[in-house]
């Protein structure tokens, strides 16, 4: 999901073999970078662009089940819905206040957002159009995440890795709230659990490409692991999540809709892990350069509660400003 945001990155960096020695020096000594160290542009620029995408990601992923809302089946489920789509919301600005470290404001990131200069992930850019669906983004959307974002909490940048452990335990419990959804609906009638099963249908290969492209295409991602950004490749993630996810989707007695898939007692270095069929390219970058189902609709409604909400960053700024001077004018007196 977050490997995403090394697309296009621009990790080249000017300084001195010398600085980034001992710079890499620390990284192997598994420092924590902070605000005020020294470092390379180019690990600043990679940590920008992937943690801004982050927390877009996290802000666009609140509208597919924000949809959902008001037509959740129960009182229960619409308190739980809620609940998480606030915790979504808690995870953007986590992150907007780790990227605003390295010296971008918030402003800068939606408005590269809304212009298209940033991306969020992919997987956003899917309708959600069954109850179905809500339990199929817990399960699989955010075990995918969760997949990405443990190692995160090891990241090389401080603010990062911290801002990461409380995003893993919130999102943890999202993951258990979507597959108990789905046990629900797989334990309901015929129709339901057919309902389940159209519903991974439609996103398992989604949340595969969440981990990005092959390891030999993404041309940023060997850097981000020799920073210690990102911890393990692209397609180690991936494989490790589709491991953990198979047999879970066995225990709903649903079927995973790869016919590729297989056990192979010799992957993982003898441990054993599952074979699977190739995904789908061409769609993913199609929907990554904005031609996906709901890329539009996302981008408009982003657009449409940033400008709703102007008037609202404006007061508070004018209050910040008014209280900042009448603090002054008491300490002068």
């Amino acid at each position: 999901m977050y490997s995403q945001g090394l697309i296009g990155a621009d990790g080249a960096t000017e300084e001195t073999e010398e600085f980034l020695a001992k710079f890499q020096a620390r990284i192997d000594r598994e420092e924590k970078i902070e605000p005020n160290d020294a470092m390379p542009n180019g690990y600043r620029k990679t940590l920008v662009r992937q943690i801004g995408q982050h927390a877009h990601s996290e802000i666009v992923g609140m509208l597919p089940e924000g949809n959902w809302i008001t037509r959740a089946p129960s009182l229960r489920r619409k308190a739980a819905l809620l609940a998480k789509v606030q915790d979504e919301g808690g995870h953007g600005l986590y992150l907007y206040s780790a990227a605003e470290t390295l010296g971008v404001t918030r402003e800068q990131m939606t408005e590269e957002l809304l212009s298209g200069k940033a991306k969020y992930s992919s997987i956003f850019n899917y309708p959600t159009p069954t109850w179905a669906d809500i339990g199929t983004i817990g399960w699989l959307v955010d075990g995918a995440a969760i997949m990405n974002q443990i190692p995160l909490c090891r990241c090389s940048y401080g603010p990062y890795a911290r801002a990461m452990i409380r995003v893993c335990k919130e999102e943890s419990f999202h993951q258990r709230q979507g597959y108990e959804i789905l046990i629900s609906l797989c334990n309901g009638t015929e129709e339901q659990k057919q309902m389940a099963q159209d519903s991974i249908n439609r996103w398992w290969w989604p949340a595969l490409m969440m981990f990005g492209p092959h390891d030999a295409e993404s041309s940023h991602s060997e850097q981000s692991m020799k920073w210690k950004i990102k911890r393990f490749s692209n397609d180690e993630l991936r494989q490790k999540f589709i491991d953990a996810t198979v047999p879970q989707a066995e225990y709903l007695g649903l079927t995973v809709p790869d016919p590729d898939l297989k056990w192979n007692p010799d992957k993982n270095d003898g441990k054993g892990g599952y074979d699977h069929g190739e995904i789908d390219w061409d769609e993913f970058w199609r929907v990554v350069k904005g031609h996906g189902k709901m890329n539009r609709d996302r981008i408009k409604d982003r657009k449409k509660a940033w400008d709703d909400g102007a008037w609202v960053r404006e007061a508070a700024l004018a209050h910040a400003e008014k209280r900042a001077a009448r603090q002054t004018q008491h300490a002068a007196e």
